[in-house]
C-alpha cells in the first residue's frame, strides 16, 4: 500500500507539497483520476482521487477517511537522552515509530554527553517511518527539555504508568523487571524514562522516585541508551499484542 503524508486538507481538497508531489507524480507516476491514499499524521488515512497532477503541488478530493489507521490501544510516550553519536538516536526514533509510540521528548540529564539537538531532521524520519509502518499518526517530537524539569512536569499526572530505567541499585526501591510491571498494570497511558550513556545522577533518580516514577531494569544485558528505549517501546507493544 501506497501511502502519502499531508497536513494541508481543507474543505475536503487535500495538498501535497512539492516532496510529496514529486513522489507521486514524477516517480510513482500517478495521474489526475487515480485514487490514492494520504495519511494526515493525526490518525486519519484518506482515499482520495487525483484533481491536479502537478509534480509540485499536486491535489486530491477526499472521498473517504478512515479514522485510527493502523492505531495501538496504549499511548506511549519516550523521554529519551539523545546519544553522542546523533544517527543512534536517529535510529531509535524511526525503529520505535515502526513499532509503535506516540511522543518522543528529548531529555538532557546531568550526565548527558550530547546537551543539544535539532529536531526538524527527527520529525521527517518519524513521518517517513510512519508510512513505511502502514500507520496514519506520526509521533509527537517536542524540544528537549531537562531530565528534571521532565520530571517535575510528570509528578501531576495521575492515571499514567510512569517508568525509569538505570543501571544502579536503591535497596529502598528495588528495580522490577519491565515485563513484570506492565503485565500487573492496567494503565493505557505510559510514559518511560531512558537515561544518557553515563545512566542518570543519583539526584535525578532520587527525583524520579518521589514524584511516583518506578524504577525497572531491561534484563541482565548492559545496554546502550538507544537499545534500551528501543526494548521498553517492544515491551510495551508486546504487552498488549
Amino acid at each position: 500500500m501506497e501511502l502519502f503524508y499531508s497536513k494541508d486538507i481543507e474543505g475536503g481538497i487535500c495538498h501535497l507539497d512539492q516532496d510529496e508531489s514529486g513522489h507521486c507524480i514524477k516517480v510513482l507516476r500517478h495521474r489526475s483520476g487515480d485514487v490514492i491514499n494520504v495519511i494526515d499524521g493525526n490518525g486519519n488515512m484518506l482515499r482520495c482521487r487525483i484533481t491536479d497532477d502537478n509534480p509540485r503541488s499536486a491535489q486530491a478530493q477526499v472521498i473517504e477517511t478512515e479514522a485510527c489507521f493502523g492505531s495501538h490501544p496504549y499511548h506511549l510516550t519516550m523521554a529519551v537522552c539523545p546519544t553522542k553519536n546523533n544517527e543512534r538516536f536517529e535510529w531509535f526514533a524511526e525503529k520505535a515509530c515502526e513499532i509503535g509510540f506516540d511522543s518522543l521528548v528529548p531529555v538532557i540529564g546531568d550526565h548527558s554527553e550530547r546537551k543539544v539537538l535539532k529536531t526538524q531532521r527527527i520529525e521527517k524520519i518519524l513521518i517517513s517511518a510512519t508510512k513505511q509502518s502502514l500507520k496514519a499518526a506520526v509521533p509527537q517530537i517536542a524540544e528537549p527539555v531537562s531530565v528534571k524539569d521532565f520530571i517535575r512536569d510528570q509528578a501531576s499526572r495521575e492515571g499514567t504508568l510512569k517508568l525509569i530505567a538505570y543501571c544502579f541499585e536503591n535497596e529502598e526501591f528495588p528495580r522490577r523487571s519491565i515485563k513484570q510491571v506492565l503485565q500487573a498494570s492496567e494503565a493505557h497511558e505510559i510514559t518511560i524514562l531512558i537515561g544518557p550513556e553515563g545512566d542518570f545522577s543519583t539526584e535525578e533518580a532520587e527525583l524520579a522516585l518521589s514524584s511516583g516514577f518506578i524504577p525497572v531494569h531491561l534484563g541482565e544485558s548492559r545496554l546502550r541508551t538507544e537499545t534500551a528505549a528501543l526494548s521498553s517501546v517492544a515491551a510495551v507493544y508486546f504487552r498488549f499484542l
